[in-house]
């Protein structure tokens, strides 16, 4: 009995073997999801630190805004004549382009 459980033993895969599909599943959704979704965020966080005065935004709730001032937590917009409201950073969709505005 001893020489059968010594062959099933010897047919059962490594540790290594069996964890290298999860280990390359991640590695594929590493690449491909979380690393352009950091730089994506990477990218906006500058944009927003950037934004000064003058520069036309759109928030993600599609209300186009003119900054007023940019502070530390927020952004204070100007969304219409005598009317200016504070934003907060993360409500900032995109700046709007020159050529576009």
């Amino acid at each position: 009995m001893n020489f059968l459980y010594a062959e099933q033993a010897a047919n059962q895969p490594s540790l290594i073997a069996s964890l290298l599909p999860l280990i390359i599943l991640f590695a594929v959704f590493y690449f491909l999801v979380i690393l352009p979704q950091q730089r994506e965020a990477k990218k906006h966080k500058e944009m927003v630190e950037s934004l000064k005065k003058g520069d036309k935004i759109i928030t993600t709730g599609g209300i186009y805004a003119e900054v007023i001032k940019n502070e530390p937590e927020f952004l204070k917009v100007k969304i219409a004549d005598n009317v200016e409201v504070k934003l907060d950073k993360a409500a900032v969709a995109r700046k709007l382009n020159d050529e576009k505005a």
